[in-house]
């Protein structure tokens, strides 16, 4: 038995194995049964939506989530890595307060350790799954209600320009809608604040592989795969530049592709590296270092694709047919050039920053003791 009485804040994290495994809906099913709260990882993101959903864990992670993993005192991670940008240098720090059960059918993963009493199952996610809905669990509503109450309280947190675009896109999207995200600052704005409506949504996310360009690619693939349905892709200036040419494909196929650019004419994530570790020793990241922007607009319109460039997200609002017919189009949205990406997990300390108002911490932290 697995969720033994003795547990009174038990989470269950999933990652992408639990969607590879099929097992996707006995999450959900899981979850409405206990009432066990689900955090996810970024490749993972889009299995515990709507209703379901917290936050991601990590370094970029949301911090009502990494908070939540602090106070839990069991984790049972199914079809996740639990790499070290999920639990950091030093695993003493993961999850402190927990007994950790992990299920993976990689015996290669399961063969390191994070604590030193886990215990493992090799296993695939979907007879796992299977194994605990058949438990006799007791509910879980009040824990998982001190966690959306925590949530509630750190939502006025850590957003920047970026996560309320994010937010605005996800608001004007349909019910279970396929969304592709690139590479960049982006891809951890649309992790933390791209929240879909329906449980049968798909957020294609390249999570480590970090590839940038794949945005548009991802795209054209699930609306052909999907007889030329439409899609939707969130992308940065610096990775729509990688595979631009395959506005050609989207317009030759007529794909109905919704394109969303995060533009703040930088490469964001580079950057900001090396504004935080490098002394602002920018090297091919911003405008004065060697990296420019073209004009977005007049490019797609160049391949015969509607576009039109937004001095906010709020202008999204004008274009709302544009979101639902068959047509593809492209919204160069303007950004403030230095937008930046918070919070973030220092993985050598284990430290959130930025670090939030100590009142502020206590009033989370005693919510989650109680």
């Amino acid at each position: 038995m697995i969720f033994r009485l003795t547990y009174n804040k038990p989470i269950l994290l999933v990652g992408n194995g639990v969607r590879t495994a099929g097992a996707a809906g006995l999450v959900h099913e899981f979850a409405l049964k206990t009432s066990i709260p689900i955090l996810t990882t970024m490749n993972g993101v889009d299995l515990a939506q709507d209703k379901l959903h917290i936050g991601f864990i990590g370094t970029h992670g949301n911090r009502v989530a990494n908070m939540i993993l602090n106070e839990c005192d069991l984790l049972v991670s199914v079809g996740a890595r639990l790499g070290i940008r999920q639990v950091g240098r030093h695993t003493e720090n993961f999850a402190p307060k927990a007994d950790l059960v992990r299920v993976d059918i990689d015996e290669y993963e399961l063969s390191r350790n994070i604590k030193e009493k886990e215990k493992k199952y090799q296993t695939d996610a979907r007879d796992f799954m299977r194994m605990i809905l058949n438990e006799n669990i007791r509910d879980y509503s009040l824990w998982k209600q001190q966690c959306l109450e925590v949530k509630k309280i750190l939502d006025k947190y850590d957003k920047q320009e970026g996560n309320l675009a994010v937010e605005k896109i996800a608001s004007m999207l349909p019910e279970d809608p396929v969304v592709s995200v690139d590479v960049g600052q982006h891809q951890c704005w649309c992790a933390q604040s791209l929240v879909l409506k329906g449980q049968k949504g798909r957020i294609h996310i390249s999570g480590g592989y970090g590839t940038m360009g794949c945005g548009l690619p991802y795209s054209i693939g699930a609306s052909i795969s999907m007889n030329k349905n439409i899609t939707f892709c969130i992308t940065g200036d610096g990775g729509f530049q990688m595979n631009i040419q395959e506005l050609e494909t989207v317009r030759r196929e007529n794909l109905p592709i919704k394109i969303f650019i995060l533009n703040n004419r930088v490469l964001g994530k580079i950057s900001e590296t090396q504004h935080t570790n490098h002394k602002d020793r920018y090297a091919n990241t911003t405008e004065e270092s060697g990296y420019t922007v073209p004009d977005f607009r007049k490019i797609a319109e160049a391949y015969g694709i509607r576009a039109a460039t937004l001095n906010s997200y709020h202008e999204l609002d004008n274009y709302q047919n544009w979101f639902r017919d068959n047509q593809p189009c492209l919204f160069n949205i303007m950004l403030p050039e230095r937008s930046s990406l918070t919070p973030k997990i220092k993985w050598e300390t284990s430290t959130i920053t930025p670090r939030l108002d100590d009142h502020v911490i206590n009033q989370v932290e005693e919510i989650l003791r109680i």
